[in-house]
């Protein structure tokens, strides 16, 4: 999964004006960047979505975890929430399930999904706490999914062949079973720091209503302001983005960012500007490595670091297509932009909170370049107050 500027862009020295310095992430060897914070909004602890491939989820919830602290202007960070993965992992399976088995197995079912199925699942189902649902049945500390997800495939290509011609009334009930093993059973009531709650009076209390976010793409093979549903597998629910010029695209993200939001952002990671070493660059040439989730992009533990190379590709609107069109960008992975940065050299960079645990040289934080984000991204979801102006009334949105 999943993933700048227009006329009325902050340009960058205005952005510096408005930089408030917060940290610095400096060269631990000559030749490294250096990075200066110019804005960054608060975000929960870096989690590890470890041997699954649920970045989505990771990705969606750290989104929705800084929405809680924005909107109910949380200050202290031990009273951050921390929301259940797995609560949503589960619903979202069972969901699939069914459209699967409704679509007679002509659909991609695996761990793979979009951001969006998050807000789907907090709306349709609620929220819970970590603690309420950890989603860790099966003996292991962090998520270890393969045999889940290889079960569950088999259970619905079975019953999508519909052996009996008619399907029985306990096909459900048989695959939550499985679900229910090895993620917990989901609650619908659960009691949290001296209250009861159900997951959608908990989600309430936090004040998040999915219908007050917006997702955007930007590709050339749709017109512009419209709609339309990204066609990749993951969007097994056929989600529609609003699809916008690069530049609309990118001032959006700015300006969230800059008005006190985070970003829910689906990428391409499979490339080689984007290192284990916590650094996104749009260099020349991409690979490809396989492995668990953080393995399977930017390659395995004491693998030594590729250099980056100075320079970077201009990301043009035409570069984002082709690389669509012929695959060389593909739906990744989901993270968090929460930030903006410089380097030592004036040169923008943003802030992306990841979920492979405290890996990288910045312990979970990545440093995405300008370009890299303008060429590869997928899409984003941001909440409709963090529009610009400009584009809220190019799309319609209030």
């Amino acid at each position: 999964m999943r993933k700048f500027f227009t006329s009325a862009l902050i340009a960058l020295s205005a952005v510096s004006v408005m930089a408030q310095p917060v940290t610095k992430a400096g060269p631990e060897k000559k030749g490294e960047l250096t990075f200066t914070t110019v804005k960054e909004n608060p975000i929960t602890p870096i989690k590890n979505q470890y041997r699954s491939g649920t970045c989505w989820c990771f990705s969606g919830i750290a989104f929705l975890e800084s929405e809680a602290i924005r909107i109910n202007g949380i200050k202290d960070p031990e009273a951050y929430p921390d929301f259940s993965e797995m609560f949503v992992v589960s619903h979202s399976y069972q969901d699939r399930a069914e459209k699967y088995v409704r679509l007679d197995g002509n659909l991609t079912f695996g761990a793979g999904s979009e951001i969006g199925d998050v807000l789907h699942i907090v709306s349709d189902y609620g929220l819970v706490p970590q603690s309420v649902q950890p989603g860790t049945e099966y003996g292991t500390e962090l998520p270890v999914h393969g045999e889940l997800d290889a079960v569950t495939k088999a259970y619905v290509e079975a019953i999508a062949k519909n052996p009996n011609r008619t399907l029985s009334t306990g096909w459900k009930k048989g695959f939550k079973g499985i679900v229910d093993a090895y993620l917990g059973e989901c609650p619908t009531e659960f009691e949290y720091n001296g209250q009861t709650y159900t997951p959608a009076s908990y989600r309430d209390s936090y004040k998040i209503n999915s219908d007050d976010y917006v997702s955007f793409t930007s590709y050339t093979h749709h017109p512009f302001y419209k709609k339309f549903a990204l066609e990749i597998c993951d969007n097994w629910r056929y989600d529609q983005d609003w699809n916008v010029p690069i530049d609309d695209f990118m001032a959006v993200i700015d300006n969230a960012i800059m008005n006190g939001f985070t970003v829910a952002w689906a990428s391409d990671v499979s490339e080689k500007g984007f290192t284990r070493d916590g650094l996104a660059q749009l260099l020349a040439d991409a690979k490809k490595t396989s492995g668990s989730d953080q393995e399977r992009w930017v390659g395995k533990s004491g693998e030594p670091a590729e250099e980056s190379a100075p320079e970077e590709i201009e990301a043009t609107q035409e570069f984002r297509q082709k690389g669509y069109d012929d695959k060389s960008t593909t739906d990744d992975h989901g993270m968090q932009i929460f930030g903006i940065a410089k380097d030592q050299f004036g040169n923008k960079y943003y802030m992306v909170k990841n979920s492979w645990g405290e890996a990288g040289k910045h312990k979970g934080i990545w440093y995405a370049s300008e370009a890299f984000v303008r060429g590869k991204s997928m899409s984003i979801f941001v909440h409709k107050d963090a529009l610009p102006k400009d584009v809220a009334k190019k799309i319609g949105v209030k």
